[in-house]
């Protein structure tokens, strides 16, 4: 018996072996079988991408293929454009506005004498409110290697001139009156726009040379104060204060850049051409020759002894100056009594007197921690002084054709103002409050600047009388993206000058022009 079970079970044993395999090569075949299915669906599928992708090459023009073969390569946000050599970053602001000023026909200089060319003052020119793009910047940053920058900023709004100025549009030089034939009258009437300031920024920096400094050439702001020199996109306000309009000019020159300990520390110094004058009578700095040979300095010194500290916050301090010589191949009479101080009969061509000019500005910026955080307070100060450009300033009455500053004598003009703003975003209350209201900034600015000079009541010719405007400005910011994408509205009641008893001598009035903005900014 033990015999035969052994063979019953060997039996047993060999026949499920052989059904196990003829199963398991059921499912090899079978298997076997669908990955050949598989694989000509995939061959057909590439055949058909295939076919698209022929299709495509074909129907788009062989001059787009090279440029879509580098987008290809590199594309999507923050990418750098392709440029034939080095990394080239795009940037871009674009602010739209839309102004309102009170109504009021009359300028500062008092009524107007009907029907008589040199009669009086207008506002007309300046009260109406108006949609207007008040920057549309295109900006190109090489860098070509770790050692050379070049930066290039275009702004084609810039050439617009019959815009009033804001905050006060009596601007931040009142020489005279706009009487009914003037030219700032003929720009609204027709149109026109001025020359040429489209090109803005274009300089070359070196970097590494020496450790912790730069050397930049070419046009661009001096570095001087601090909300002048601050970019567009990141002002407070709709725009800058009237002393901070004063010194956020254009001038050709070379500056050596120097930074310590994480920007902590920083000073600049600077050789610049300063053509015309700080006062503005002789046109803007930029996009133009020297009209002497002489060069102004500019020093800046800036240090950050707080900063970005979360119990202490973050203080900035600074203070900057500019001097040189203006001028050259004027009258050198100090009382203008000479016949080359006539601007009929200028010297050599020219009729700028030589004149020790100078500028200086200090700052402040501090914006605490701790419990009170959110909150910031900033306050800076400008003092100028230099020579008007003959015949650019009247006497009185203004009405007189012949009272005009034909050598004027060099003064001094100054302004200054504090802001301060809550923004609910950066405070203790941020993630208490809804999404929406998160977004939103408080400010308030106070503002004083010398913006209307006038000939003296005795020496109309030579001597010169400066008066301030004061502003208070108050407003909401609303960031839908930070500075990339935002809204402002501020209200600016405006106070212009008036000298008490001797207004009526001097023909000032109160100008009814308080104004509203709302800024639509898009930066990049």
């Amino acid at each position: 018996m033990g015999r035969r079970w052994m063979w019953i079970n060997w039996i047993a044993a060999v026949a499920l072996l052989h059904t196990f395999s003829a199963n398991a090569e059921e499912d090899l075949r079978a298997e076997v079988a669908a990955m050949k299915q598989q694989l000509q669906k995939m061959e057909a599928l590439q055949k058909e991408v295939s076919a698209l992708r022929q299709e495509r090459i074909a129907a788009r023009p062989i001059a787009e293929s090279k440029a879509d073969q580098a987008i290809d390569a590199k594309y999507g946000p923050g990418a750098s454009a392709v440029s034939k050599k080095g990394k080239l970053t795009l940037g871009g602001l674009i602010q739209i506005w839309y102004y309102g000023i009170q109504n009021d026909n009359l300028g500062f200089f008092g009524d107007l004498t009907p029907d008589a060319p040199l009669g009086g003052d207008t506002n007309e020119t300046k009260d109406n409110d108006s949609f207007r793009v008040r920057r549309t910047q295109l900006k190109f940053t090489l860098d070509l290697n770790d050692y050379v920058r070049g930066y290039v900023m275009l702004d084609a709004s810039r050439d617009a001139l019959s815009f009033p100025s804001l905050n006060s549009n009596l601007g931040t030089a009142l020489r005279g009156r706009t009487n009914e034939g003037s030219s700032a009258v003929t720009r609204v009437r027709s149109g026109e726009n001025g020359a040429g300031r489209f090109f803005q920024d274009g300089w070359i920096r070196f970097r590494k040379i020496l450790p912790h400094h730069e050397v930049q050439i070419g046009q661009y702001k001096p570095f001087l104060g601090e909300e002048g020199i601050r970019s567009a996109a990141e002002l407070d306000f709709a725009e800058r204060s009237l002393i901070g309009q004063t010194y956020a000019k254009r001038d050709l020159g070379l500056t050596l850049l120097g930074t310590w300990w994480d920007d902590r520390l920083q000073y600049q110094a600077g050789v610049f051409n300063s053509a015309g004058n700080h006062h503005g009578s002789s046109g803007d700095y930029q996009n133009r020759s020297d009209d002497n040979d002489e060069k102004d300095i500019a020093l800046r010194l800036q240090v950050r002894p707080v900063w970005k500290d979360r119990s202490w916050g973050s203080l900035e301090l600074g203070a900057s100056t500019q001097f040189g010589l203006h001028g050259e191949a004027g009258n050198p009479s100090p009382d203008g009594a000479d016949t080359g101080s006539d601007p009929d009969n200028p010297v050599d061509g020219l009729n700028l007197r030589r004149t020790w000019a100078s500028r200086h500005y200090a700052w402040l910026y501090y914006a605490p921690g701790g419990p009170v955080r959110g909150w910031w307070l900033r306050g800076e100060w400008g003092w100028m002084k230099d020579r008007n450009a003959p015949a650019s300033v009247r006497g009185f009455p203004q009405s007189s054709g012949t009272l005009v500053q034909d050598a004027p004598n060099p003064f001094s003009t100054q302004g200054w103002y504090f802001a301060t703003g809550y923004k609910v975003g950066d405070s203790i209350w941020a993630g208490d409050v809804p999404k929406a209201f998160k977004n939103f900034e408080f400010v308030y600015r106070y503002e004083t600047f010398q913006n209307v000079t006038v000939g003296d009541l005795v020496r109309p010719e030579t001597r010169t009388d400066v008066f301030a405007t004061s502003i208070h400005t108050a407003g909401i910011n609303y960031y839908i993206s930070g500075h990339n994408a935002k809204v402002q509205a501020n209200y600016n009641w405006v106070n212009d000058p008036d000298e008490g008893n001797n207004a009526e001598a001097r023909g000032f009035r109160e100008v009814r022009n308080d104004s509203f903005i709302v800024n639509f900014q898009v930066a990049w």
